[in-house]
């Protein structure tokens, strides 16, 4: 059943979910943020991405920043860093664009300031960009490529079924807690450390049973 448009959640989500449930109710759930070197790098790359009256037409190809996105069936909404518009020789699955003759095959594109991860936290996140430019034009996008500032360079994505049923699944998880209202408990691990939530967050702490457990673990034992 598609969701109503009070119910959508944020696109850009879909990442911080991926990379801890916790992390992505914090924010989207309590509230909560906070900035470290990571994410501020994030920032000042984004700031020379963000233009929406950027339209630029690179060789046989179109450049799109800003564009809104949105999808019913996952119940998500947000704006894609670039979308490039790809010419194509046939209009089936193809779009078309007033001031560009011909047909398009929309190819989004991503921008990270890190490196490529080993699992699927930024992919997830451009698959779901996809699939919503898919549902807003009727067509199918077969992929797309992030563009990793640590490296210099894009790393292409193949946007298969299994990847399309990860975001699902990770869109369907998201508002079933969200709809709950109650942050995830916390699950402790290596990335924590990196974590901008990290001190908000307290994963050493907040799985503890109790306050007085906490207590007697540390404040106790250090005073006797």
């Amino acid at each position: 059943m598609p969701y109503a448009e009070d119910d959508m959640l944020m696109l850009s989500g879909i990442q911080h979910y991926a990379f801890c449930p916790r992390q992505w109710a914090l924010i989207h759930i309590d509230q909560q943020w906070g900035d470290n070197l990571l994410t501020t790098e994030g920032h000042i790359m984004h700031q020379h991405v963000d233009d929406p009256f950027y339209r630029q037409k690179m060789g046989d190809h179109i450049c799109l920043r800003s564009v809104s996105l949105a999808s019913k069936e996952l119940g998500l909404y947000g704006i894609s860093d670039m979308v490039e518009l790809h010419p194509v020789d046939s209009p089936e699955n193809a779009i078309t664009h007033p001031q560009y003759p011909g047909h398009w095959m929309p190819y989004p594109v991503e921008y990270k300031h890190g490196k490529p991860k080993r699992d699927d936290v930024d992919v997830v996140q451009l698959a779901a960009q996809a699939m919503c430019l898919e549902e807003q034009y009727g067509i199918r996008i077969p992929e797309g490529a992030i563009f990793y500032g640590e490296i210099r360079r894009r790393t292409e994505v193949t946007f298969t079924d299994e990847l399309r049923s990860a975001v699902r699944a990770y869109a369907a998880a998201m508002h079933e807690i969200f709809e709950r209202g109650v942050v995830p408990s916390a699950e402790p691990k290596p990335y924590c450390r990196s974590c901008s939530l990290k001190d908000i967050c307290m994963p050493e702490t907040a799985q503890r049973s109790s306050a007085s457990n906490y207590l007697k673990q540390h404040l106790y034992a250090e005073t006797s």
